[in-house]
């Protein structure tokens, strides 16, 4: 017999072997079970090496396409317009420049959307590293459109750009948390979770920094600033090919044990013999799943019986996108403005956010492996609603005192860190400890249309609202904070450290949950 099917051969043989060995199997499992416990949170060098991937690869380039075009805007119109002329001897209206621009930001986050959409089949059709794999290519495709846009002197190239980036960053974003989950152990899965909301605030930083006059936002270099994430997404295609499938989809999804239990051994740098726990669990998984239909997107939508956790992904995911925290960062340097900084220090200013998201992501690595996914979240939703709400009152009497701008200051500032303490990362992977290994896929491609749809709508109606309503715009997004804080305080079970199988069984109950502890 082949060495990678012995845990699995002895998951199997467990409950029929005769009495007489039962002394010499009790031993047996001690062993492996101290071996399991001694492991369970060890961080091996495939492990690491697949974060970094995935972080580093993926999520990165995904925040770095969000916020690379806000400082060097001016810069790209005056491309448009001078293309436009050349091209079509049009010269364009300030309403005409305004809607392609409009069009060129938000057209990278429609192909969010679509890739978020074709990541649930892309997972099962090509597995977990072939569709990180393709979303990369889309990645580079988009990048080189970016570096051909000035030689062909194109608009419609860098919105072709545009789109292909935001498909790669909607595959990378339905995608990051659920491969690192299923190559995990239970221990390490808050640790990895945060992973995509770290290299988004990594990204973002990068880009605000790249669009810098002094760095690459110039006339003569803002193309290769829109370029610089390319090298990132053909590391990560070459990294990728030496990386594990993940165990979970070959045991589960491709009904392939032996290939599950080889790749498993190389995630946890041990025998196959070692695995008996974890190799019994995927065993569970797919006995239960084998007799089960496929799960597609709209099987996820109409399926009585996983209602309650996609309504929870859903609220969640749009809700960090509608909490504000992307007005802050699109319009952030209006804030700074209203608060009466210069444009130096309002830039500084903006970075400073940037930091301090970078910060907390960091952070959230090890605390979510300390505290409830639950309790974070509530704590960052009610610190993150006092944050805004003390903005708004700030920034409608600012006239009155020399303090009120700078505490307006605070207030943004404090409301990054809060934000990122479990608005922030919570929502990234939280579908990944709610929903099973089959239907995992649909249901992380529904969260993240959701999160890439908040995202359209806050950055296609901030501006408009905010002109009618000012300072008060801040005031709709505290209640919808409040509102999906409420959501979460009463339905969402703690799942830190909870079987993923007990999780949806619970959940199947629906609305009649209401909080109840899961054994």
């Amino acid at each position: 017999m082949a060495p990678e099917n012995d845990a699995s051969t002895l998951c199997l043989e467990s409950s029929t072997r005769p009495s007489l060995l039962n002394k010499q199997n009790s031993q047996d499992e001690n062993e492996k079970q101290s071996h399991s416990k001694k492991d369970s949170g060890k961080w091996t060098p495939l492990l690491i090496l697949a974060g970094f991937t995935c972080c580093f690869g993926s999520a990165v380039p995904t925040g770095y396409n969000i916020g690379v075009v806000n400082n060097p805007a001016e810069l790209i119109q005056n491309f448009i317009n001078e293309s436009i002329r050349s091209q079509y001897n049009k010269q364009l209206l300030h309403g005409e420049l305004e809607f392609i621009w409009s069009v060129i930001v938000s057209i990278f986050l429609i192909g969010g959307v679509i890739g978020s959409f074709g990541a649930s089949w892309l997972a099962d059709k090509y597995g977990r590293k072939g569709a990180f794999m393709v979303g990369n290519i889309f990645g580079v495709l988009g990048a080189i459109c970016f570096s051909l846009t000035p030689i062909i002197n194109s608009v419609e190239i860098l919105i072709l750009g545009r789109l292909l980036v935001g498909f790669s960053g909607g595959i990378a974003t339905s995608l990051l948390s659920m491969y690192m989950m299923e190559i995990a152990t239970v221990g390490q899965r808050g640790a990895v979770g945060v992973l995509c909301q770290l290299g988004i605030t990594v990204g973002v930083f990068l880009g605000q920094v790249a669009g810098l006059e002094n760095v690459l936002g110039t006339e003569e270099s803002w193309h290769i600033m829109l370029t610089a994430f390319a090298p990132l997404c053909i590391i990560s295609l070459v990294l990728f090919y030496f990386l594990p499938e993940s165990p979970k989809y070959l045991y589960i999804i491709r009904q392939e044990p032996e290939k599950a239990t080889q790749e498993l051994a190389r995630l946890r740098n041990v025998h196959p013999n070692l695995l008996h726990d974890e190799i019994c669990s995927l065993q569970e998984e797919s006995l239960i799943n084998s007799s089960m239909d496929s799960w597609t997107v709209g099987r996820v939508i109409k399926d009585s019986s996983v209602r309650l956790p996609i309504l929870l992904v859903s609220a969640l995911q749009l809700g960090q996108q509608l909490s504000g925290i992307n007005a802050v960062f699109y319009y952030s340097h209006k804030i700074f403005e209203a608060a009466q900084l210069s444009k130096d220090d309002s830039e500084y200013g903006i970075l400073g956010t940037g930091v301090i998201n970078i910060a907390m992501a960091v952070i959230s690595v090890r605390i979510m492996s300390l505290f409830g996914r639950r309790t974070l979240f509530l704590c960052s939703s009610y610190a993150s609603a006092i944050c805004l709400t003390v903005l708004c009152i700030g920034l409608s009497v600012i006239e009155y005192g020399s303090f009120v701008p700078w505490l307006c200051i605070i207030a943004v500032e404090a409301y990054v860190l809060f934000y990122g303490l479990g608005l922030g990362p919570i929502p990234y992977f939280i579908a990944s400890e709610l929903f099973d290994v089959p239907s995992r896929p649909a249901a992380m491609a529904i969260g993240s249309v959701c999160n890439w749809g908040g995202n359209f709508a806050v950055g296609l109606l901030f501006p408009t609202v905010a002109n009618i309503m000012g300072a008060y715009t801040y005031l709709i997004f505290v209640f919808i904070i409040i509102i999906v804080a409420m959501f979460v305080k009463f339905y969402l079970p703690e799942t830190r450290g909870v079987n993923t199988t007990d999780i949806t069984a619970a959940l199947s109950q629906g609305f009649h949950l209401r909080r109840r502890p899961i054994n």
